[in-house]
């Protein structure tokens, strides 16, 4: 994608808390509808996974321990992004607590690395960095759920996307050719 640059926050509970908004499976209507939306979701996206029963978490060390990665070892951090949701979602098992959550640093990192990764998501440092990331996404963005993304086109534009069905709007705004999606005609039977 060359020159353009896509920010994603994830700190959603923040967001949510920042901005007023709620999780959606604390509001009946939403959360009823999940039961449609996660399978068709899993299908659009060729992601499965399973809604574990200790959902949710308190995510706050996973997502400190994903922001001292991306800063100390940025290469790996999309794999060790992978790694936790493969770990939580297919594993079943609650990364909050930090044994779960170095299986799931260790699938990526050798042993002393993943000790780091841990160690680092309680860095003062690396926790303001989180705060800091969430508080400029609410105050300054505007982001009030996730996925939030700010997207910059590489001509000094920026703009806000909502939501996991609006990727065609962001290769839109980045004028990054794109099949959209067309309804095809009926096919005629003889």
């Amino acid at each position: 994608m060359g020159q353009k640059k896509i920010e994603c926050y994830i700190d959603c509970g923040g967001i949510n808390v920042g901005s007023g908004n709620k999780p959606p499976w604390t509001l009946p209507a939403k959360a009823a509808y999940a039961k449609y939306d996660g399978p068709r979701a899993q299908k659009y996206f060729g992601k499965s996974f399973k809604i574990p029963s200790f959902f949710p978490i308190l995510s706050l060390l996973p997502q400190r321990c994903l922001v001292f990665a991306k800063k100390q070892y940025p290469k790996k951090y999309e794999d060790f992004f992978e790694s936790c949701f493969e770990t939580m979602w297919n594993g079943q098992l609650d990364i909050s607590k930090p044994e779960n959550l170095l299986i799931a640093a260790r699938k990526v990192f050798d042993e002393a690395e993943a000790e780091e990764v841990l160690e680092g998501g309680n860095d003062p440092e690396i926790k303001k960095v989180l705060t800091d990331n969430t508080e400029h996404a609410v105050k300054d963005l505007g982001a009030y759920g996730c996925p939030w993304f700010w997207v910059h086109d590489g001509k000094g534009n920026a703009e806000p996307f909502f939501g996991s069905d609006r990727f065609h709007f962001m290769w839109d705004y980045l004028d990054i050719p794109h099949q959209d999606l067309k309804l095809m005609p009926p096919v005629a039977k003889l």
